[in-house]
């Protein structure tokens, strides 16, 4: 296994995955990581190369439980096609709501240190989106980062410091970095920040990231498509979630622009995003204080005095109440399987009983 972890460390290999993995490895198979999926297929970078292999084992009906870009799996040694037999244990993993319509989550990228929310300036700042953004990357387990890209379509200093104060209030806790990729500001200073660990580059479409992910890359890996002159905002290239080692250390998963962020099971990630929130009702009358119209709120309160703003208690409900809803419908999407599932063995047992009395 020396072989193999000194050629998988650049990807994010170390002695805790190597421990994983050993019973897979005294089973002859081969460990590496997935750079790319597609339609059942898998890229997977091992010591011996990137092998393309099938994930027909490891489909199950769960989407949760898919094969994703950053998991660590275990590969057959040969074979035409080689299949995927098993992933590791995923130590984070960014997952939104597949859509509006269905009670199901979408995992995006595993194994992730760093969730880099890339926001342009070439637009208004949609401040509501960048907290579900952080709603879901705090989930996830990963640290969150905010990069504010087109830092040059900023007409002033005075401006773009206004902006990234903005920011920076909606995003407690988290790192908040305006760089330039035509000017080659700011960049330095994400360089360093991702060049430990696995980081994945998250944002709408035309956010910039392609252009980023080059920049750090040193090469136009990823293609890029000229800005619009009407609005400054560039085309979303990217259609899959590709997985790079970066030549100053560290692992970059580039993903497609996200028209929708659907929070999934998020609560924990909410609280995270609006902690001034959580640590004022902690001086609340009521434990259950749903901070509306109930004596003695001191979140209300601190609205009233200017602490907190209005927009910020109106999205921390929001987001709340959306993730509520969509841990119920999940909850009866699940209740509804399992009545599916009972009917089935119910069915199956009963025709058996009746092939029994038949033989009699």
């Amino acid at each position: 296994m020396q072989s193999a972890s000194s050629a998988l460390a650049p990807y994010g290999w170390d002695d805790a995955w190597a421990e994983a993995f050993a019973p897979y490895d005294a089973e002859g198979l081969i460990a590496g990581r997935v750079v790319r999926v597609d339609r059942g297929r898998c890229d997977v970078v091992t010591a011996d190369g990137v092998m393309y292999a099938d994930t027909a084992f490891v489909t199950p009906h769960d989407p949760l439980r898919v094969v994703c870009t950053g998991d660590w799996v275990a590969v057959e040694p040969a074979g035409n096609p080689r299949y995927v037999r098993a992933y590791l244990p995923r130590r984070t993993a960014f997952v939104r709501s597949a859509s509006s319509k269905r009670s199901e989550g979408q995992i995006l990228a595993a194994n992730v240190d760093h969730a880099v929310v890339a926001v342009s300036l070439a637009a208004e700042l949609d401040l509501a989106r960048i907290e579900r953004f952080l709603a879901l990357a705090w989930e996830s387990g990963a640290q969150p980062v905010v990069v504010l890209t087109k830092a040059d379509l900023v007409p002033d200093a005075t401006t773009l410091s206004y902006l990234v104060q903005d920011v920076e209030t909606t995003a407690p806790g988290v790192p908040v970095l305006p760089v330039s990729s035509q000017r080659g500001e700011g960049l330095d200073a994400l360089a360093a920040l991702v060049s430990g660990g696995t980081s994945v580059l998250l944002g709408q479409s035309g956010a910039g990231k392609s252009t980023l992910a080059n920049v750090l890359l040193g090469e136009d890996v990823m293609t890029v498509q000229a800005t619009r002159d009407a609005d400054g905002k560039g085309r979303h290239t990217t259609t899959t979630r590709n997985l790079l080692a970066l030549p100053g250390g560290g692992v970059l998963i580039d993903t497609p622009g996200l028209r929708g962020v659907g929070l999934w099971d998020a609560e924990t990630g909410v609280g995270q995003v609006f902690s001034e929130i959580r640590d004022l009702a902690e001086g609340c009358r009521f434990d259950d204080c749903a901070h509306d119209s109930e004596p003695g709120c001191a979140v209300r309160a601190a609205v009233e005095d200017g602490e907190l703003p209005e927009r910020r208690l109106e999205s921390y409900r929001k987001l709340l109440r959306e993730n509520q809803w969509i841990v119920a419908k999940t909850d009866a999407r699940v209740r509804a399987e399992r009545r599916r599932e009972w009917k089935r063995k119910g069915a199956e047992g009963r025709a058996a009983m009746e092939a029994k009395r038949g033989r009699r």
